[in-house]
């Protein structure tokens, strides 16, 4: 199953201020400011066209009388955590999605809570009375499927649920635009437009071998989400801690950044943040990706690319050396209003090999300097000096939770 709580962020709002309840609200930053932009809205705001990425001006413009609350970040960590504690009172098998989302894995529970959707419909309930949130609820064979139910289908269903399986899959998703299926971005839309593929049904019939040829293996993979064919597994959040894939982080910009000057301290200082949280892990990676997200809204723009590097690594400097590499060979020039880095490929920090040539040694050391000079004293006591520059968010972030204040 896949739990997702309806318009988190506002829906916590409101239940901590009754009085919003049947208004318009919509959850975002400093509206006389760039953060404005929308990170929730209620269904009454919704109703007005408000969606969720929206800068507050045109929120104000569809709906005069919207309702703008300045995000709480610790309040909905508070309300995760209590909503994975109720889920765990289910299933102890439970990994987080997102803030807002965690996959169950219920096999087997059926003679303590009854069919699926009885099961599904006792967590809604318990979840309503215990922190007043509505939730919705996917289910499927796999988590793909679940996915799929509650993102399409839950969610517009009264009952809060929908069930799907191999034996339904093709029925209720092949007849969906091509934009609705997991995994495919504006981008791929585009892609599929560009070959006549309109529907999920329409990617279901090719066959798999040309989607592999034409994009590899996430042609592939799309292919077989076409199809209800999911392989990955449930692992319980403390078991996947180790055996973590990626660190990564990433920044939505308070306003257009246009100069190549000021977005290049932006992925420097994001690099340090990914770079630390590695070296944290006792981690290194082989491959940094880059993600750029254009100022348009309305048309989406930008890219996410990845390089692998030659050799794995969590030296900021070095890391930030390949970032920069392939912002330069993709940035359009266009404005840019998020950015973000990750380091995949990790490894062990004892697996790597130590050379006196370039001084990774030293770096290294100095690394770990300022790491615990910095987790000693806070993100700011030591900080590279083009943090100071106009553009630079390390100060203005640096006491917030994901950006915003706690």
């Amino acid at each position: 199953m896949l739990a997702d709580m309806e318009s988190f962020f506002a829906s916590v709002e409101v239940v901590k201020d009754p009085s919003l309840r049947g208004k318009p609200v919509a959850v975002c930053g400093d509206p006389e400011r760039r953060h404005g932009v929308v990170l929730a809205a209620t269904k009454e705001a919704k109703a007005y066209g408000i969606k969720t990425g929206m800068v507050a001006g045109e929120c104000a413009r569809l709906c005069p009388g919207i309702v703008f609350v300045r995000p709480h970040m610790q309040d909905y960590i508070n309300v995760s955590l209590k909503i994975t504690e109720i889920l765990g009172t289910f299933t102890d098998r439970i990994a987080p999605y997102s803030i807002d989302e965690q996959f169950l894995d219920m096999t087997g529970c059926q003679k303590l809570f009854g069919p699926p959707e009885k099961m599904a419909g006792l967590i809604i309930k318990k979840v309503k009375e215990e922190t007043g949130i509505n939730c919705r609820v996917g289910i499927g064979e796999n988590p793909l499927q679940a996915k799929m139910a509650c993102d399409r289908f839950a969610k517009k269903n009264k009952d809060g649920f929908f069930r799907l399986s191999h034996e339904n899959y093709a029925y209720y998703t092949w007849p969906l635009p091509i934009r609705d299926l997991f995994g495919v971005g504006f981008r791929m839309e585009r892609n599929f437009f560009n070959i006549g593929i309109r529907t999920i049904g329409h990617l279901a019939a090719l066959p798999r071998e040309d989607l592999k040829r034409r994009w590899g293996v996430n042609g592939e993979v799309l292919w077989l989400n076409a199809h209800g064919i999911d392989y990955s597994t449930i692992e319980p959040w403390g078991d996947a801690k180790g055996s973590r894939k990626s660190v990564g982080h990433s920044v939505t910009l308070p306003r257009d950044y246009r100069t190549r000057e000021e977005i290049q301290i932006v992925l420097l200082e994001i690099t340090e943040e990914v770079c630390r949280r590695a070296r944290k892990l006792g981690k290194v990676g082989r491959v940094v990706n880059v993600y750029c997200r254009g100022a348009d809204f309305e048309l989406t723009t930008g890219f996410s690319k990845q390089i692998r590097m030659s050799e794995p690594t969590a030296i900021t400097m070095d890391v930030y050396a390949n970032v920069l590499k392939i912002f330069n060979a993709y940035w359009d020039c266009r404005p840019v209003r998020a950015l973000g880095v990750a380091l995949s490929g990790l490894m062990d920090f004892r697996e790597i090999q130590l050379s006196l040539v370039d001084q990774k040694e030293k770096k290294i050391a100095f690394s770990k300097a300022m790491d615990y000079i910095r987790n000693r004293h806070g993100l700011t006591s030591l900080f590279r000096l083009s943090s100071l520059a106009p553009g630079g968010l390390l100060f203005d972030r640096a006491n917030k939770i994901g950006g915003h204040e706690a």
